[in-house]
């Protein structure tokens, strides 16, 4: 295990803890630096429903004997814990005959103080199951898991069908084609718990003992919290994921791509534990014995920070386009189910001003949609035609608007043939605002 070599012993600690808390046992931490008794790591196994104590010895050398072995067993039967426990040595060697000869004895005893041995070479199996990088003793993530990007009863088209229900003049029935492409990127969540005590000689002055949950963007160099929209989508959706590979998402996306994660699962709890250290930082007041006023800073300490799981999974970033006439809209969005959030929604705005706040219209002419200030009504047909592709011209001083020069010309000749007062019609606030006038002329005559 020369890969390890260079990591000092504490080191080798910080990364037997991330490998435990991989391989799923709970509430696994260390225990203090200094004074430890021999119980370098503390973690909790389910077994049959019961809780069972686990008292974790890490040796980083060569060659393991006896002695160690029975520290251990006596850490394990002082271990102030309530219900059945057992103790495990693990090291980069490997251990002596006499060492798995006493660990033998112990367990044909059946005191119910088992000790295991992990050895060198159990640790490279260990390492293979859990993404551990030997090289640098860091955790890499290996991840293939993924919120759902589909609706499982309404497919990868249902999010661009809805946004066009919204569009007055469309049939959303009659959608085109739509291509879709999704992007992968990742997010780790942290489940941690912080208990630490502070005391002076008066006793305990301060007192920390929380839970957090934190959601990280882990597709960056450095870790983020990830804002409200992508919490809430891990939330509702993060207990229903599939395979990046799953054949759905396979056959309903022209393109699949999928971010990397920054930085190695260790970095992500040695990030989050310094963020939480800061966090529950405080200054406290008090009062000593002789009856002076203090102030002390009370700041948790690395090993006053457990981390209880670190789970990784990608939330599916997606791309949906179609073309309609002479233009293409797009709707982008994350997915988690039938849950989604969207990024950019390029159906609900006017593609002549961008407005996204009036009612929009589509036109049948061009295949523009449009708000209602380049929105008009196609005179000869009755129906409505955008201001960019409509052609125009003034009948009675005012403007009217036609899909193309042979409405117009049609119009035209239809308005050629009518008689005065009824092309004065084409106008009718003109027509009132004179029959006003001439009855106010009138009676003012009167």
């Amino acid at each position: 295990m020369t890969l390890l070599d260079d990591l000092s012993g504490f080191e080798f600690e910080d990364v037997m803890e991330d490998v435990f808390r991989k391989l799923g046992y709970q509430n696994v931490r260390q225990s203090e630096k200094t004074g430890d008794e021999g119980r370098d790591i503390l973690m909790e196994e389910r077994v049959n429903g019961q809780r069972r104590g686990i008292v974790v010895e890490c040796k980083h050398k060569d060659r393991v004997g006896r002695p160690v072995v029975q520290k251990l067993h006596s850490a394990v039967t002082t271990y102030d814990f309530t219900g059945p426990k057992r103790g495990i040595i693990v090291t980069t060697g490997s251990f002596t005959d006499q060492a798995r000869e006493y660990t033998r004895k112990l367990r044909e005893r059946g005191d119910g103080t088992e000790i295991q041995l992990i050895d060198g070479s159990d640790l490279r199996e260990m390492a293979d199951d859990v993404g551990l990088d030997l090289y640098n003793g860091r955790i890499e993530i290996v991840c293939d898991q993924t919120l759902r990007p589909i609706d499982p009863a309404g497919g990868v088209d249902k999010p661009v069908r809805d946004a066009f229900r919204d569009v007055a003049n469309f049939d959303a029935r009659t959608l085109s084609t739509v291509d879709s492409t999704v992007r992968f990127e990742p997010v780790v969540s942290v489940d941690a718990r912080t208990d630490a005590t502070f005391e002076t000689s008066v006793g305990v002055i301060h007192r920390v003992d929380e839970r957090d949950r934190l959601l990280l963007d882990a597709s960056g160099d450095a870790p983020s919290v990830a804002d409200g929209t992508i919490r809430q989508l891990v939330a509702d959706g993060g207990q229903h994921t599939v395979r990046l590979d799953d054949p759905r998402i396979v056959d309903s996306f022209s393109r699949r791509t999928s971010d990397h994660f920054g930085q190695s699962e260790t970095d992500y709890k040695e990030w989050t534990v310094d963020r939480l250290r800061a966090q529950y930082t405080t200054t406290v007041e008090y009062t000593g014995d002789n009856n002076v006023d203090y102030e002390k800073e009370c700041e948790p300490q690395v090993s006053d920070v457990s981390i209880q799981s670190i789970d990784s999974v990608y939330v599916p970033r997606i791309r949906s386009r179609t073309t309609l006439k002479e233009y293409e809209y797009s709707l982008e969005y994350y997915a988690a189910g039938p849950s989604r959030s969207t990024v950019e929604n390029g159906i609900g705005r006017c593609v002549h001003c961008g407005a996204t706040w009036l009612k929009h219209t589509y036109c049948d002419n061009c295949g523009s949609i449009n708000c209602r200030r380049h929105t008009r009504t196609e005179r000869l047909e009755g129906e409505p035609v955008c201001t960019g592709c409509a052609v125009s011209d003034r009948f009675a001083l005012r403007k009217r608007f036609f899909y193309d020069e042979e409405n117009l010309a049609t119009f035209r000749e239809q308005y050629e043939d009518r008689p005065v007062h009824m092309k004065a019609m084409e106008n009718k606030p003109m027509v009132a605002s004179t029959v006003a006038m001439v009855l106010f002329a009138m009676l003012f005559l009167i």
